[in-house]
């Protein structure tokens, strides 16, 4: 039986920000959601959140995630310390009898093997303590971690107080611990506070124990932790590079993968193509053979086979197959394109569906519409949906021309195979096969001009 607790109870006070650390986002989720993922699928008993500063940001943000079993939140009112955050638990374990998994919610980059090799250790060596640690390459600063050739724990000594020779080991405590809970519940009355931050430490609890075994992560960026903006930003630049690695080694090819950023959400299929400065967001798929950029952000959306995104901004919407896109286009808010389309310089489209084969070519924006096939759209074309209280839709029939600089004054239905003129601004229902004009008179006036250049009379 396998209980974890995490710690999320701090505010973050190096983050410089109202947002509770645990909540800052990293790769599109939020630290502490990182955390309860690396757990991968650990059979587990029960989940804690130890929660203090912003609780109920951190309930609300947690909340909606389910899993199995479910989160259970207990709250640490001061923040004393992460012997003191465990501490919170003894009256939610009475009577269990399994392994405790203490991870921290600021640590977010660590992998489900690294912690199942924890357990595993921990297990097999009938220890009442494992430790996670790791050898960084420059570990100034951290206490450094012991042990016999077995890797049982000898002593952890601080930095500050270690001797020239003890400074070259480099392995570290990683403050990811598996306790067996029955001998900690034992110890955790005994901490103290007797230290410069009159704090109650988790690692003092090891030091009441008689067998605790090391095991050391194999890449030691997997614990580091997030404490202010820069270490968010390496933390950002290391998960980039496995989410990146991870893809083309499934066939994606990455051109200038540094100017590229991949949230972990994303989907990806073989042949897909992705330029410099293209970044994928959300719950994105793209299929094969699309090329996604250069300069193109995607979120939330499904682009299908061999469809082209270029220079462009496309958001919760669908572009289907062989459909090209850009530059500088604009798709957004539940936006589907058919198969086919050609949506060019400088549309922008809200909330409307595209029948296959048709043609937005440039400076247009459709906003609630809905269009047949093969309809071409021509530059300027405006479907006036807001009557500045409500949003009305505009239905446009198979293989309707729309000629340039004309308006749409939705609610309106235009039939299959209708020309709207150039410069038109239609506002009634139009049928089938119809070409509709509306346009003031034409007037000419000859010999007309501008009175600054008329000639002047001659005096008498």
């Amino acid at each position: 039986m396998v209980a974890v607790a995490i710690l999320a109870a701090g505010r973050g006070t190096r983050m410089i920000s109202s947002l509770p650390k645990v909540l800052h986002r990293l790769g599109g989720r939020s630290l502490v959601e990182r955390v309860l993922l690396s757990l991968g699928d650990i059979p587990l008993e029960r989940r804690f959140v130890i929660v203090g500063y912003g609780a109920d940001l951190v309930c609300q943000e947690l909340a909606s995630l389910g899993g199995a079993p479910p989160l259970e939140f207990v709250e640490q009112p001061q923040q004393l310390g992460t012997g003191h955050a465990i501490q919170q638990l003894l009256p939610h374990l009475v009577g269990f009898s399994g392994t405790l998994l203490v991870l921290n919610g600021d640590v977010p980059l660590l992998r489900p093997q690294t912690l199942e090799l924890l357990l595993k250790t921990h297990h097999q060596s009938e220890s009442a303590c494992a430790l996670l640690t790791a050898h960084l390459p420059n570990p100034q600063g951290y206490g450094r971690v012991f042990c016999d050739e077995q890797k049982f724990l000898r002593q952890i000594i601080e930095d500050r107080d270690c001797s020239p020779a003890q400074k070259q080991n480099r392995r570290i405590n990683a403050g990811i611990y598996c306790f067996r809970w029955r001998d900690l519940e034992q110890i955790l009355p005994q901490l103290t506070s007797n230290n410069d931050q009159k704090e109650y430490y988790l690692t003092d609890a090891v030091n009441y124990l008689d067998r605790v075994v090391t095991v050391d992560a194999e890449d030691y960026q997997e614990i580091l932790g997030v404490n202010d903006r820069q270490q968010l930003a390496i933390a950002q630049d290391i998960l980039q590079v496995r989410i990146k690695d991870d893809w083309m080694r499934r066939g994606v090819t990455l051109v200038d993968p540094g100017s590229i950023t991949i949230e972990d959400t994303v989907h990806l299929e073989p042949d897909v193509v992705l330029e410099p400065q293209t970044h994928l967001r959300g719950k994105t798929l793209i299929q094969g053979g699309a090329r996604i950029g250069p300069g193109s952000l995607v979120e939330n959306s499904c682009v299908q086979a061999n469809a082209t995104v270029l220079f462009s901004v496309v958001s919760d919407s669908v572009i289907e197959r062989g459909c090209r896109v850009g530059p500088y286009a604009h798709l957004r808010g539940g936006t589907q394109v058919g198969e086919g389309c050609r949506i060019g310089n400088f549309v922008e489209i809200k909330h409307s569906v595209l029948g296959s084969g048709t043609n937005v070519a440039h400076l247009s924006y459709l906003g609630d519409a809905t269009l047949g096939q093969q309809v071409n759209v021509g530059a300027g074309t405006i479907t006036a949906n807001y009557d500045g209280v409500k949003k009305h839709p505009t239905q446009i029939g198979d293989r309707c021309k729309t000629g340039s600089n004309s308006v749409l004054v939705a609610p309106i239905t235009l039939g299959a195979d209708v020309t709207v003129a150039a410069g038109s601004v239609i506002t009634r229902d139009v049928p089938a096969d119809c070409l509709a004009i509306s346009r003031p008179l034409e007037v000419h006036k000859p010999g007309w001009r501008p009175k600054s250049v008329l000639p002047t009379p001659d005096p008498e």
